[in-house]
């Protein structure tokens, strides 16, 4: 997307849809808001609007790197320790593993 064709308020307005997109369990919207605008926030000569725009680039990176060290943390876990969980892990697998007690 070519944010230089947007107006200052445009590119606020999108940049806040995106940020508050993201809490509908969305982080991907995060890292892709945090990615458009962190020139807009940090390189581009200041406007009005940029500190808006900074707070949220900075609220998205954060929210998107945690929601990541999140997924990972998870799927070690679980990749390591299925076995071990029994039952209860086979009820939430979606593909059993054969020859895995």
């Amino acid at each position: 997307m070519d944010l230089s064709k947007l107006t200052n308020e445009k590119k606020l307005y999108l940049c806040k849809w995106y940020f508050y997109a993201g809490f509908a369990l969305l982080p991907f919207l995060w890292a892709v808001n945090a990615i458009w605008f962190i020139r807009e926030a940090f390189v581009v000569p200041p406007y009005e609007e940029q500190k808006q725009i900074k707070r949220y680039v900075i609220f998205s990176g954060i929210g998107a790197i945690l929601w990541m060290a999140a997924l990972i943390a998870w799927i070690i876990t679980f990749q390591t320790q299925r076995a071990t969980w029994g039952e209860c892990a086979d009820s939430i697998s979606y593909i059993i593993p054969v020859g895995i007690p």
